[in-house]
């Protein structure tokens, strides 16, 4: 395996509707799409979706971190088997950014290109990407056949948050995912009507995206325990962290930490600070498929439990990445993501890995990622481009 150029491009995606949530709400999502080609003609790819309130990347500073990074020490080598280059990307450092003390400053940027130079190896070596699992993390590895995903209502209320929620109860949903904390809105009665619409067996969990004011959202978390809440997300803001053990002492429903949580760093404060009890694992808030699994690792050794989740925009490079961790490795609680057909107006690749009837979704088999680049998508959606390395 011989790298010979890799581009980075910014992709502006169209999505179908708008996203709401306590923190944003978008029409267009601004995505790192990294094209990875090798000597023998093997096009890798891989994305990263910067969220400058989740990690502090914007598509700016990501552009400039890959510019700034010297790609040679990583790409120069030869490698002869998938194990090498599994090696090679939990090994690869991109340009150090001040002031970066959590060190998640580069994440989307790492995972763009990680998950490109992964790509690319599993078609020349012929390993589908979860084979990553059983190299790195053997005791994680458990793979299955399908994959349930999630449902999810956002910003809906009244009428068609109960038409949502009749229509997740029809589609076989077993979990859903309800965003609060949206100004203007009632949560509790909100939530309540979503229970009854969506049935009693239906697992519910809420997502904050730290709407919250600490001193609220300890009553606001017991006004919807009576629900039967299985976890929250992120119920207060990541610069009140310090408080999140307190939070949580005083609430039965389990605090999954996401804002919080998107490097080891993260994950060690967490558990020696006593702040949450699950971890939302978004591949490019993490850095990738393999400080993800790293992470996932911790937890399970620990105690704690993890999700795998996704930011809003995905296109069908990220879906695959998720899709590869969440059919192999063990005890993932929810599957989020893969909403490429139900959101994207234009997915730079292909084939489609939207999930099914019930959020249901096989696990991919194929060499690298199991999806190709759409050449033509990729050019139209494209509003800039790097050359990041050629070979001489």
């Amino acid at each position: 395996m011989q790298v010979v150029e890799l581009r980075a491009h910014h992709v502006r995606v169209p999505l179908k509707r708008t996203i709401r949530h306590a923190s944003h709400a978008r029409q267009t999502t601004d995505n790192v799409v990294i094209v990875c080609v090798l000597k023998e003609g093997i096009v890798g790819i891989g994305e990263g979706v910067p969220r400058e309130y989740v990690t502090g990347e914007s598509i700016a500073s990501v552009m400039e971190v890959l510019k700034q990074t010297d790609w040679r020490p990583w790409l120069e080598d030869r490698l002869d088997r998938f194990d090498q280059a599994a090696a090679r990307c939990e090994a690869m450092r991109l340009k150090d950014v001040p002031d970066d003390p959590r060190q998640c400053k580069t994440n989307a940027a790492r995972c763009a290109a990680e998950l490109a130079l992964l790509d690319a190896a599993g078609q020349q070596f012929g390993q589908p990407l979860g084979a990553v699992v059983r190299l790195l993390e053997p005791e994680l590895h458990e793979p299955r056949g399908q994959v349930q995903y999630s449902g999810a209502i956002t910003s809906s209320k009244g009428k068609k948050a109960k038409l949502a929620a009749l229509a997740m109860w029809l589609y076989r949903f077993r979990h859903l995912k309800i965003k609060v904390g949206i100004a203007g809105q009632d949560d509790a009665a909100r939530v309540r009507s979503i229970r009854r619409w969506a049935g009693r067996s239906m697992d519910l969990r809420i997502d904050a995206n730290e709407a919250w004011p600490v001193e609220e959202a300890v009553e606001r978390l017991r006004a919807l325990e009576p629900m039967r809440i299985s976890a929250v997300e992120q119920p207060v803001r990541h610069e009140d962290i310090q408080r999140m053990a307190e939070v949580r002492q005083q609430t039965t429903i389990p605090i999954m930490l996401d804002e919080s949580l998107c490097s080891m760093v993260d994950a060690e404060r967490t558990l020696a600070e006593g702040y949450g009890d699950l971890f939302n694992l978004r591949l490019s808030k993490c850095g990738g498929l393999i400080p993800s699994l790293r992470l996932a690792a911790f937890a399970r050794r620990h105690g704690l439990g993890y999700q795998l989740g996704c930011q809003v925009g995905e296109s069908a490079i990220l879906s695959a990445a998720g899709r590869h961790l969440a059919a192999n490795v063990r005890d993932v609680r929810y599957c989020e993501g893969s909403y490429d057909d139900w959101l994207i107006k234009e997915n730079p690749a292909g084939p489609n890995v939207t999930f099914g009837w019930g959020g249901w979704a096989p696990a991919l088999t194929a060499p690298g990622l199991g999806v190709q680049l759409k050449q033509d998508v990729l050019d139209r959606l494209t509003l800039a481009r790097e050359v990041l390395y050629v070979r001489r």
